[in-house]
C-alpha cells in the first residue's frame, strides 16, 4: 500500500512539474423549440463517453423521471421505459449530477431506450467534461458499449425544464454538433494522442482495437490528400529534486527528461514506465521517417503490427520484435535507429521535446492531458474511441461539398437526396438531378455531366449550357426521327430552342413539318410538280421536263443537251484565245529584246562601214 501511495505521489509532483494545465471544455449548442418561455439556444458540454453525432443534429423530446432522478440504477428496476414509438420524437432523459459515475448514469438511460442523456449540473459553476471513471472504481465493461450522446447541462437551465416539466408542458429540443468542430476548408488536420502501452486495462484494449479498425479508413483519407494526420505521445519530466531517485531511473529517459508511468504500477515487475517511453520514441521516429519517404500512412500498419506481434504479456514488448516489425513494412531502420538516438545520454532529444511542448494548449485547443485523445482541426475529440464515430467527427471538418466519397458512405450519414429528391431540382427522363448528398445535409446545386454544366437557382430551375448541352437530353428541346430521318430543335453553338427548316412550333414541346406545296412556299413554275416529305419537300416537272432547282424552272433536256454545247465551244475559244494571246506576247517580248541588245553592242563595238582613219607623221 505504501509503495503505491509514493507512486502516486511521484506522478503527482511529475504532473506539476507543467504547471496548471489549461483543459478545454468541448461545447455543443442546445436550442430550446418550446415552450415559449424557455425557447433560445445554450451552451453544454460535451461528454467524453458515448457517439457525439459531429455534423449533425437532433430533435427530442425532454422527460424527466419521477423515479431514479439521479439514473445510478437501473430503469428496469422501476419499471419505467423511455422508447419511444414508431413515428414518435426520440427521448432525452434528463437527469441530476450525483452519487455515481457519469458514465453509469448514461448507461443506465441507454438500457432504459433513451437516444440522449441530459445531466443537469448539481452546483453554480462553469460546465465541465464529463469523464470516463477510474477503471480501477468501477466496472469497466459496459463503458465502451455505450453510444448515446450525452451531455452535461447549467444548474439553471436543468431547473427551468424541470419546472416546465411539472407543469405538463413539452419540452422540445435540438442537440446540434454542426459548428462542434471547425470546417474550413477541404483538408482536415487531426492528431492522435496515444501510448505503445498495452497494459492498461479496458482503456488500452480499446485504444488498440480502434488503431486495427480505423487503420483502413485514415490509410485513404492519408494517402489521397484529403487529411494531414500526426501521431503524438505524452510524457512527463522528472522534477530535479528526484531524478536520482528509484521512480526517476525506472520510468525515465535522458536523465529524467521524458517519463511514462509504470504500466503494471508496480516496480517490482514487468516493464517499467521507461520502456513504453523508449517504445513511444520509436514510433515518432517511424513516423518521421516514413513522413520523409513519403509515406506517412505506414505508421498506422506499424503501430498495429506491434500491438499484434509484440505484446507485453507475452514478453515481447522488446526492440528486437520492434525491429522486425520495421523490416518487415520496408522502413529504414538504421534512420530509425540515428533518430532514436541514445536514451542514456543527459541530453535533450529533439523529438520527445517537441512532443512536450505540443501537449501545452495552443489557441483554442486545451492541454493535452487524456489518453488517448483525438485533436480534429485544432478541437479535442470527445466521445467513444470508435472507428465509426471518429470517422463522423474527421468528416465533419470538411468544409461542406469537399468530403470524400468514405464520408458519403451508408454507416456514416443519412443521404437526404433520397427523400422527395431533397427538394431539388430533377429531371426524371434523364436521372440528373441537383441535389448533391453532403456529410452535414444537402446542398441543391446545379450539376456538371459529362463536361456539360447546368445552370440555374438548383431548386426549381437548371438548364444545360455551353457547347455541348445537346448532348444532354437533348438540351431540354424537342427531337423526333421519322421515315429514316432524325431532326432537332437543340443547336449547340446557340442558347435556347428553335425548330428546324421546314418545321414549326415551340422549338421545346412540338416541332410540327410545314407543307412547303400546300402553302405555295416551294415548286412554283408552271410546269413543277410539288411533293410534300417530313421535313421537306420534293421538286419535279411534268412531261419528260428537267427541274432546275437553283432557278426553280423546267427545262427541256435537249435544251440543256444544246446549252452543254454552247458551253464547251465558248470553253475552246477562250482557250484559243489564250494561246494566241501568249503567241503575240512571245514574239514582241523577243522582238524588244533583240533591239536592246544591239543598241548595247554598238556603242562599245565598231562596225565594219566605218571609214579608215589617216595618220600624220613629221616629214
Amino acid at each position: 500500500m505504501g509503495e503505491k501511495l509514493g507512486l502516486l505521489a511521484f506522478f503527482w509532483f511529475m504532473l506539476c512539474g507543467f504547471g496548471v494545465a489549461r483543459f478545454v471544455v468541448e461545447k455543443n449548442s442546445l436550442r430550446v423549440s418550446s415552450p415559449n418561455s424557455l425557447k433560445g439556444v445554450y451552451e453544454c458540454a460535451i461528454g467524453n463517453f458515448g457517439v457525439p453525432q459531429y455534423g449533425g443534429t437532433m430533435v427530442g423530446i425532454v422527460t424527466y423521471p419521477k423515479a431514479n432522478q439521479k439514473a445510478c440504477k437501473s430503469f428496469d428496476d422501476v419499471d419505467i421505459s423511455f422508447k419511444s414509438k414508431p413515428g414518435a420524437l426520440p427521448t432525452f432523459l434528463l437527469v441530476d449530477r450525483g452519487d455515481c459515475f457519469f458514465t453509469l448514469k448514461a448507461w443506465n438511460a441507454q438500457k432504459g431506450g433513451a437516444a440522449a442523456i441530459l445531466v443537469a449540473d448539481d452546483r453554480i459553476e462553469p460546465l465541465i467534461t464529463m469523464d470516463t471513471p477510474e477503471e480501477e472504481n468501477a466496472d469497466a465493461d459496459y463503458l465502451q458499449n455505450i453510444t448515446i450522446p450525452s451531455a452535461l447541462i447549467s444548474k439553471s437551465l436543468g431547473d427551468s425544464i424541470k419546472k416546465v416539466i411539472s407543469k405538463g408542458e413539452m419540452v422540445n429540443i435540438n442537440l446540434d454538433w454542426s459548428e462542434a468542430l471547425p470546417h474550413p476548408d477541404e483538408r482536415v488536420e487531426y492528431e492522435f494522442w496515444t501510448n505503445s502501452n498495452d497494459e492498461c486495462g479496458p482503456k488500452c484494449d480499446s485504444q488498440i482495437e480502434f488503431l486495427k479498425s480505423f487503420k483502413g479508413a485514415a490509410q485513404i483519407l492519408e494517402k489521397n490528400g484529403y487529411t494531414q494526420f500526426t501521431p503524438h505521445y505524452i510524457t512527463w519530466y522528472c522534477p530535479e529534486a528526484f531524478i536520482l531517485s528509484k521512480q526517476c531511473k525506472s520510468q525515465c529517459i535522458n536523465h529524467g527528461r521524458y517519463c511514462a508511468p509504470d504500466p503494471e504500477q508496480d516496480f517490482s515487475r514487468g516493464y517499467d514506465g521507461k520502456d513504453v517511453v523508449v517504445q513511444n520514441l520509436r514510433e515518432v521516429c517511424f513516423f518521421k521517417v516514413a513522413n520523409e519517404s513519403g509515406k506517412p500512412w505506414l505508421w498506422w500498419d506499424y503501430v498495429a503490427d506491434f500491438a499484434i506481434r509484440c505484446p507485453m504479456k507475452e514478453k515481447k514488448y522488446t526492440e528486437d520484435c520492434s525491429n522486425q516489425v520495421i523490416q518487415s513494412l520496408g522502413a529504414d531502420l538504421k534512420e530509425i535507429k540515428k533518430c532514436v538516438g541514445d536514451t542514456t545520454a543527459d541530453v535533450d532529444n529533439p523529438l520527445l521535446k517537441a512532443e512536450q511542448d505540443a501537449q501545452i494548449g495552443k489557441g483554442s485547443r486545451g492541454d493535452v492531458t487524456i489518453l488517448p485523445t483525438l485533436v480534429i482541426n485544432n478541437r479535442q475529440y470527445r466521445g467513444k474511441l470508435d472507428k465509426v464515430a471518429v470517422l463522423k467527427a474527421i468528416c465533419a471538418g470538411f468544409e461542406e461539398t469537399t468530403e470524400p466519397a468514405i464520408c458519403l458512405s451508408e454507416d456514416i450519414e443519412t443521404n437526404e437526396c433520397l427523400s422527395n429528391n431533397g427538394g431539388c431540382w430533377q429531371d426524371k427522363a434523364t436521372n440528373i438531378t441537383a441535389c448533391k448528398d453532403t456529410f452535414r445535409g444537402r446542398v441543391c446545386e446545379c450539376p456538371v455531366v459529362q463536361g456539360v454544366k447546368f445552370v440555374g437557382d438548383g431548386y426549381t430551375h437548371c438548364e444545360a449550357s455551353g457547347a455541348l448541352h445537346c448532348e444532354i437530353n437533348n438540351g431540354g428541346c424537342w427531337k423526333k426521327t421519322q421515315e429514316g430521318r432524325t431532326y432537332s430543335a437543340c443547336v449547340d453553338d446557340s442558347k435556347g430552342c428553335k425548330c428546324p427548316p421546314g418545321f414549326k412550333g415551340d422549338g421545346v414541346n412540338t416541332c410540327e413539318d410545314v407543307d412547303e406545296c400546300k402553302e405555295k412556299l416551294a415548286c412554283q413554275c408552271p410546269s413543277c410538280k410539288c411533293k410534300n416529305t417530313w421535313g421537306s419537300h420534293e421538286c419535279s416537272c411534268s412531261g419528260g421536263l428537267l427541274y432546275m432547282q437553283e432557278n426553280d424552272i423546267c427545262i427541256s433536256k435537249d435544251n440543256t443537251t444544246v446549252s452543254w454545247s454552247f458551253v464547251w465551244i465558248i470553253i475552246l475559244g477562250l482557250a484559243a484565245t489564250g494561246v494566241g494571246g501568249y503567241a503575240v506576247y512571245k514574239y514582241r517580248i523577243r522582238r524588244y529584246m533583240d533591239s536592246e541588245i544591239r543598241a548595247i553592242m554598238a556603242q562599245y563595238m565598231p562596225l565594219d562601214n566605218q571609214g579608215e582613219v589617216p595618220i600624220h607623221g613629221n616629214v
